[in-house]
């Protein structure tokens, strides 16, 4: 059968994630990726001396980004693409780090194992294929029949699993031998039990460090540049923008609500004529990963939709389809497809809400004369210009590296990555277009992220400072009101010292707790006191606490037995899993990784303007 399973066959059906990047490393050096305008030597980044070639690093981006696209059904954005080559350079550089693990434990694979997990262990897209099911089942005498089939190896499915299953197999033993001393005791299982089950409230009075006057709290240069010298994770700030966005709406008018109104309305007569859904979905809806499903939204509890979504739907029987519903993503028939207590399974046909054709032309023409006017200005004055001549109000919005540019609350596409990746102050970007509106950016100001220096730093850095030692100042003060409540009682104490009594809400040890704060000492105080007790001053946040436990309920030692090997399978998973990605970082962190893209693409920027 190995044979068979080698026998080339040029076009894999099936899809196999852990084969993309492996393939793309393997055949670095075949010549099959052709050249691009950089040179055969160019290199992207190496790990551990192993070098990635240009050719292969733009060859897996291309492909992954093709495939994220048409998940979406439209082009992606540019913080989306550049989320895509993050992804498939990590993903290259953990591939390189893993089969140099495999290396240095002597870890490999071999024939019999390949063909035994090939014959037992079907991939899940081989399990959903319809030809492979028997009453709605996998069945695995159809799937062990079908890889003796001539299909089978001239399809190229059987290459597929031998590559797919020779680039796994090592993984698992990799990582088996990672997680193999993890187990978990029935302590440890009602410990984590007890802190999501244990239950207190709590009555408290906060000391603010406003109580303590700006003019009695002194702060030196020492004091600002020994913390500045100690803290620099926590002042490393992201980059920061300010740009000028123009905006030409597509703006929906009543008629476009009516025409999306009147095509569905089509549709559901279609299928009260014959029509299938999952046909109609793949060929008309408008939320293209459903669509590739024939709409299905797949099985989840109530409460993971739309208001409007979720009212229509739970009020359907099983096969039955709503009238057209209306929601903010726009028109939808929705059919329920199964229903099990609080559970159930949708599939939808979304019709967006848009703009008629002689609407959409007039704001593409619009969009048109902005391009022609500014986009890619190297200028302020031209944006401006080109703002004026077409009647368009720029509005100046802040922008964070890393993070999507917002205007009025919608998302603008590709603005924020396009101001950090290499454009310059005064420039202007591309049109952008978004389902709402085009739009166009000028980059006005840019503040590179990183540490800041100690001068820039020392504003934020004196008011932590300050404010440490108000609470330190704070604890005298709040030490005699501990005892004064513990003779009284916290309400008497509270109303002779002028302070506030806030009561909470019952919380776990786990739980964010407004006033107190989350998982800190204050918490774990509330805990351990008797009910009724006064606690000692404790500084958490920003204040100093005394606070009384009110009530306190201890979990239900039968509930958690009834539950627990559930419990410990779960939490297993969850140890081994972030043992895991542990073992990954560990290796990247011991890793000498160097990482060209900065560099390609600012060379690539510079090209590209000249």
């Amino acid at each position: 059968m190995l044979q068979t399973m080698r026998s080339g066959a040029k076009y894999i059906w099936v899809i196999i994630a852990v084969l993309f990047v492996g393939g793309f490393l393997f055949y670095e050096s075949s010549g099959l990726f052709g050249r691009g305008p950089n040179t055969t030597s160019t290199v992207v980044g190496s790990v551990n001396g192993r070098e990635i070639p240009l050719r292969v690093w733009t060859q897996a981006t291309q492909r992954r980004e093709q495939e994220a696209s048409q998940q979406v059904g439209r082009q992606l954005t540019l913080e989306e693409a550049a989320q895509v080559k993050q992804e498939v350079f990590d993903q290259l550089v953990t591939e390189i780090l893993l089969e140099q693990e495999y290396a240095r434990r002597g870890i490999g694979v071999t024939d019999a194992e390949v063909i035994q997990a090939a014959r037992t262990s079907p991939p899940p897209e081989l399990m959903r294929a319809p030809e492979l099911q028997t009453n709605g089942q996998f069945d695995m005498e159809k799937y062990q029949r079908f890889l003796s089939s001539p299909m089978a190896r001239e399809q190229g499915i059987l290459a597929g699993l031998e590559g797919m299953y020779r680039a796994e197999i090592p993984r698992e033993k990799l990582f088996e031998a990672v997680v193999s001393d993890i187990y978990v005791t029935d302590d440890q299982l009602w410990s984590i039990w007890r802190d999501t089950h244990d239950t207190a409230q709590v009555s408290s009075v906060a000391f603010t460090a406003d109580l303590v006057p700006d003019s009695t709290i002194a702060v030196s240069d020492a004091e600002l540049r020994q913390y500045y010298d100690t803290h620099h994770t926590e002042l490393t700030r992201s980059g920061r923008a300010l740009l000028s966005v123009v905006t030409i709406p597509r703006t929906i008018s009543a008629a476009d609500t009516a025409a999306a109104l009147r095509h569905i309305q089509a549709l559901r007569d279609s299928l009260a004529h014959g029509s299938t859904f999952a046909g109609l979905a793949k060929r008309e809806s408008a939320d293209s990963a459903s669509a590739a499903n024939g709409g299905s939204l797949g099985w989840g509890k109530a409460g993971r939709f739309v208001t409007e979504f979720e009212v229509a739907g739970w009020r359907l029987k099983p096969g039955q389809i709503s009238e057209p519903v209306l929601s903010t993503f726009g028109y939808h028939l929705i059919r329920m497809d199964g229903r099990n207590g609080d559970s159930a399974q949708f599939s939808h046909i979304l019709i967006k809400i848009q703009q008629t054709d002689s609407a959409a032309a007039r704001t593409n023409a619009q969009a048109d004369s902005l391009e022609k006017l500014a986009a890619q200005g190297e200028t302020p004055a031209q944006f401006d210009r080109a703002a004026k001549v077409l009647g368009l109000k720029p509005v100046r919005i802040p922008v964070a590296e890393g993070a999507p540019a917002y205007l009025d609350g919608r998302k603008i596409p590709s603005i924020s990555a396009w101001a950090f990746g290499g454009a310059h102050v005064g420039e202007a970007s591309d049109l952008q277009d978004a389902d709402s509106a085009y739009y166009l950016a000028r980059l006005d100001s840019l503040t590179p992220g990183g540490l800041p220096a100690f001068e820039q730093a020392k504003p934020a850095v004196r008011r932590v400072l300050a404010e440490r030692k108000a609470l330190d100042a704070l604890a005298p003060r709040a030490r005699a009101f501990a005892s004064q409540a513990s003779t009284t009682s916290l309400e008497t104490a509270a109303t002779e010292a002028h302070l506030k009594v806030a009561t909470s809400p019952r919380f776990t040890p786990t739980a964010y707790v407004p006033e107190l704060g989350q998982m800190n000492e204050a918490v774990g105080a509330a805990f351990a006191l008797p009910v009724g007790a006064i606690s000692t001053p404790l500084t958490t946040g920003h204040a100093v606490f005394v606070f009384r436990v009110d009530r306190r309920v201890n979990a239900d030692h039968d509930a958690w037995e009834k539950q627990k090997e559930q419990q410990r399978q779960q939490l297993l998973t969850t140890l081994r899993d972030q043992r895991v990605r542990e073992y990954l970082d560990d290796l990247r962190q011991a890793a000498s990784i160097t990482d060209n893209r900065a560099t390609i693409d600012a060379a690539n920027h510079r090209a590209t303007a000249t």
